[in-house]
């Protein structure tokens, strides 16, 4: 059985997304197992529907406090940069499909 790197995955799923055809016909026209190539498609997509739940909080602005802040047409997202690392990282990758 041929393994793939997980450059070689996503390259094939980047080329069958721009092709516009189906996971089977994708998959079965370039000579890769159909069954595989699906789980490659679920999965990616399981990975992409993960989001990250945050309570939206009024803080009164300190205006020393130094801040993120992410505009998207009228929505304004204030994150101050007191949360730590992992915080932080955590809101981006949440917000990622959303910016």
């Amino acid at each position: 059985m041929q393994q793939y790197s997980k450059e070689e995955k996503a390259m094939w799923l980047e080329d069958w997304r721009q092709s516009g055809k189906s996971a089977w016909a994708y998959a079965k026209g370039n000579g890769l197992n159909t069954q595989t190539f699906n789980k490659w498609t679920k999965s990616e997509a399981k990975a992409k529907s993960c989001f990250v739940e945050v309570t939206a909080q009024v803080i009164k602005p300190i205006s020393h406090m130094p801040e993120i802040l992410i505009e998207k047409g009228e929505v304004k997202i204030h994150i101050p940069l007191l949360l730590g690392p992992g915080e932080l990282r955590a809101v981006m990758e949440g917000l990622g499909g959303a910016i």
